[in-house]
């Protein structure tokens, strides 16, 4: 579809400024490092059950609530950091979901750094992948996705199913779904 600019672009990410920002400038490029992918792990754990809008215009509270993602600084987190992020209006106040960011991080301090970079990326799909043409074309879930988030769950992080798993995938450039004709492609 054509966004403000005349340019083709996925419906999707036409319905909002915001999403069009997103769209063009993040979705589907490629992300790297720990704390980075930790992030879109967290903020797609959030999104479940809600909109992307939702998380993605609370990003910056996000960001600001858990110290800017940073593992070593979340897994310190205590009991009155869960309390704090309880109350705070600037995220997604849900209990399990907080507890699951913190216990992730938790996990995640103990691994060795570019632990979880490298078993993320370990999970894109070869370049045999069809271009999507329609958003009909673009699944919600893969076996690739599938096998990341039990290899997640192995390893002992919590709320990463395989859809969340896949859209973790398409955020971070592991996989393009923009359609054949968008202008990000």
């Amino acid at each position: 579809m054509p966004g403000p600019d005349g340019r083709l672009r996925c419906p999707w990410g036409l319905s909002t400024a915001d999403y069009v920002t997103y769209h063009d400038e993040e979705w589907g490029r490629p992300v790297h490092g720990d704390d980075a992918l930790f992030e879109r792990l967290c903020l797609e754990a959030f999104q479940s059950g809600l909109s992307w809008i939702t998380i993605l215009r609370r990003r910056e509270g996000f960001r600001s609530a858990f110290d800017g993602f940073k593992i070593a600084s979340v897994a310190a987190f205590t009991e009155a950091d869960e309390e704090r992020l309880l109350a705070d209006p600037g995220i997604i106040r849900n209990r399990a979901k907080i507890r699951a960011t913190l216990a992730n991080a938790q996990v995640l301090a103990e691994w060795p750094a570019g632990e979880l970079d490298e078993l993320i990326w370990s999970y894109a799909p070869g370049a045999t992948r069809s271009t999507p043409r329609t958003i009909a074309d673009v699944p919600a879930v893969t076996d690739e996705s599938t096998a990341l988030a039990k290899a997640l769950k192995k390893r002992g992080l919590r709320f990463v199913g395989p859809t969340t798993a896949y859209a973790l995938m398409q955020a971070c450039g592991l996989v393009d779904d923009h359609l054949a004709d968008c202008v990000a492609r």
